[in-house]
Order: C-alpha cells, then structure tokens, then sequence
C-alpha cells in the first residue's frame, strides 16, 4: 500500500512535495476500498433508505420532505468538507495530516448512522442525516486530498478513475445491502454503517501520511480567509468550480426523484406485478454503474496519454445531456434503461477526467485538502440545490418532462463553460 516517495528538497517537507513517481496497486486499491465505504454511506441513505423511512413518516408530502431532509444534509457536507479539509491541512503529529481525520470520519459516520436508523419523526431524520452528512465531509476531504498527496499529473486520470468506480459501484453495493441482504430501516443503516467503518480502516492505518512539521503549517489566521477563493487570482480553478457545479446539479436533479418516478410516471410496479419499483431502480442503477466501470478508467487513461483533459470533460457532458432529453420525451421503462447506459457512459468519463483536472488548478500545495473542499461545494452544494429546484417543478411546473429537460440544458452549459480553463489542455 506504500507509494514511492515523493522528491523533496530541504526547503520543503515531504508533506507538501509535489508527487513525482507513480504509486502502487496497493495504495490505489486501499482508497478505492476507502472510497467504496463514504459512497455506500452517502447513496444507501439517499437512494433507497431515506425515501422509504420519508414515505413512511410523511407520506401525503414525501416528495417536499425528502427534499427538505436531503438539502439539509448537503448543506452540512458543503459547509463540512472545506472546514475538515482545512483543518486537516493545519494538523501537525506523528500520524500525520490526514489519517485522524480519516478514522475520526468513518467512526462518527458509522455511528449516526446507527442512530439514524431508530428515528421515528421527520425531524430526528433531518437531524440525524445532517450529522452523517457533516462526519463524512471528514472523511472525503481527507481523501480527496490524498491524491494530490501522492499521485503524479501523469498518473492522476488512471487513479482518478479507478476512485471513481467506488463512487458508481457505491450505488449497488449499497442498494443490494439494504433491498436483499437485510430487510428494514434500522437493520439497513446499520450494516452500512459498519461497512462504511470496515472499508476506511485499511487505509487508514496502512497509507503513509507524512508528517506536517509545525513551521510549516498555514497560519491559523488566515483559516476563515482561506476559505473563499479567488476566481479573480485564480481564475482556471473558478471555471473548473463551476463547470462541476452545473454538471453536478443536472445529475442531482436527475437522480433525486428517481424511485418516485418509476412508481408515478413509469408505472413499474403495474407493469411487472409482484415486483416493487425498488426493483427497478436496482436495475437501473446496476445498468449505469456497469456503463460507469467500463469507461472512467479508460477515459482516465486516456486523458493521461493524450495530456488532454478540457476536450473529455465536454464530451462527458453532451453525452450525459442526451439521456435527459430523452426521458423527458418517452418516459417508458425500456427508454429508462437505455438512457441508464448512456448516462452511465457520459458521467464515467466525466468521473475520472474532471476529478483530475481539477487537481492541476489548485493554487498551493498547503492548502490542497482545503481547496478540494471547496471544489467538492460544487458536487455536494447540487444536493442542496437540487431538492429546491426540482420539488417545485416536478410538483407546480410541469412535472417530470421539464424537471429533465432542465437537468439536460445545465449539463450542456456546464460542459460549455470548460472551455475558459486556460491552464489546462
């Protein structure tokens, strides 16, 4: 699990060298592993069991609650990760920079979410996800910023990809733990809680984490400062921000209400009798997390290759811009599978490309787990975006063939914007 060593000079620690040799399979699979641990949490709760636990708590205003519940906690990860990854910046000790807040993060994960699983009232869920919420911004900011920690430029889309499968094959991992391992909410949010513990430990404690020394650490100061910025100073990382926010907030609006739609629009439960629409959305997620595998770390590699990043990020965009179209037109059950496959294709390029663009717009090495907070805004800030737009429309403003037919048009301007990155081929 150890990766060479990065080049240092006397001048500058280790911790804030920047990466030169390749690093391992070893290290990659361990924040892979890590990395399937904070998605399973993130989409077991999102995807299947907050909606039921939602249904059955308010079930004449499920779609308003599940957005109010689901923002709630996207805003507590968009405040959290920058704030964590900040801190964690400044940690000096022999165990390093990021390895606290690993095992501080998967813990306090594991645990809301075992509590999570016994409320009984709307409010106990909207309080006990945004607990989960904030514990796991510790965690992603942590790793997030193990990348730049460790892998070089020339290696970041082929890493980047392979981190990114975790993020897809969260999805089934944790929709088949909770629909066909157990069954019930309390149950569901517990062994994904445990998993969430079990899957960050390797890496945790097996990764080097070089240490901090305290001359080195970003003023204490300038922490509520360093928080914002720049797109005037830094302008490639203000595009790069924004291009991931719309992309990001077209796939939350798409994916938000997707088990409402297959029961509502699609009619799945009519169409297939004895089965559940929990079911379909098993399968469809299963179809896009295979789409998603099969092309991000080849799409990294590629973009590694050809030095290229910009031109793949647009790419991704368009393609994940057509499904939406689509299934605003024909809403039917073989449409929503095709559509699975395309979007599936589109966001796996997307996952890996985007993921290691952005790492080359940092402005400082001090600040890396701090700004790839600020970026993860961008993913984690749609969350609370999304519930806002998309209950509206799907409810006052023409239902679900404008809700994607929105999602498709921020896609595209999104995949647009990435043009303006000049710092980047």
């Amino acid at each position: 699990m150890r990766p060479p060593p990065a080049q240092s000079s006397p001048e500058t620690p280790a911790a804030l060298t920047e990466p030169t040799r390749p690093v391992g399979g070893l290290w990659v699979a361990g924040i892979s592993l890590a990395n399937l641990g904070l998605w399973t949490a993130f989409f077991g709760p999102l995807q299947v069991l907050l909606p039921e636990q939602v249904g059955l708590l308010a079930p004449g205003a499920k779609e308003t609650t599940l957005a109010w519940v689901t923002g709630a906690g996207a805003l507590c990860s968009t405040l959290g990760t920058p704030v964590a990854g900040a801190l964690s910046d400044r940690t000096t000790g022999r165990f390093g920079r990021r390895r606290p807040w690993i095992l501080a993060g998967a813990l306090l994960g594991c645990l809301g979410l075992v509590v999570l699983g016994r409320q009984n009232s709307v409010l106990g869920v909207l309080l006990g996800w945004s607990f989960v919420q904030a514990a796991l911004s510790c965690l992603n900011a942590t790793l997030l910023a193990a990348v730049p920690d460790h892998v070089p430029v020339r290696q970041r889309g082929v890493v980047s990809g392979w981190v990114g499968v975790p993020q897809s094959a969260g999805v089934v991992v944790a929709v088949l733990l909770v629909t066909v391992v157990v069954s019930g909410t309390a149950p569901g949010y517990t062994l994904i809680g445990v998993l969430t513990l079990a899957c960050a430990l390797p890496f945790a404690l097996l990764a080097p984490d070089p240490p901090l020394p305290r001359g080195a650490r970003p003023p204490w100061r300038e922490f509520t400062r360093g928080l914002w910025v720049s797109p005037r100073r830094h302008p490639d990382f203000g595009w790069a921000w924004l291009t991931r926010f719309l992309m990001q907030t077209g796939n939350a609006m798409f994916t938000l209400y997707l088990l409402y739609f297959l029961t509502d629009v699609v009619g799945y439960e009519e169409l297939f009798p004895g089965s559940s629409a929990t079911d379909g959305l098993l399968v469809l997620i299963v179809v896009y997390t295979v789409a998603v595998v099969a092309t991000t770390v080849f799409a990294g590699l590629v973009s590694d290759r050809i030095g290229r990043r910009r031109g793949m990020v647009c790419l991704s965009g368009v393609v994940t811009a057509v499904p939406a179209f689509v299934i605003a037109v024909f809403p039917t059950w073989p449409t929503s599978l095709a559509c699975a496959v395309v979007l599936g294709v589109g966001f796996g390029v997307f996952l890996s490309v985007d993921n290691a663009l952005v790492t080359q717009v940092l402005p400082s090495a001090r600040g890396r787990a701090k700004d790839l907070g600020i970026v993860n805004i961008a993913s984690a800030g749609p969350q609370v975006i999304a519930p806002a737009l998309a209950g509206p429309i799907v409810v006052h403003l023409g239902g679900y063939p404008v809700l994607y037919t929105v999602c498709g048009l921020l896609t595209l301007l999104g995949a647009a914007l990435v043009w303006r990155i000049r710092g980047v081929p």
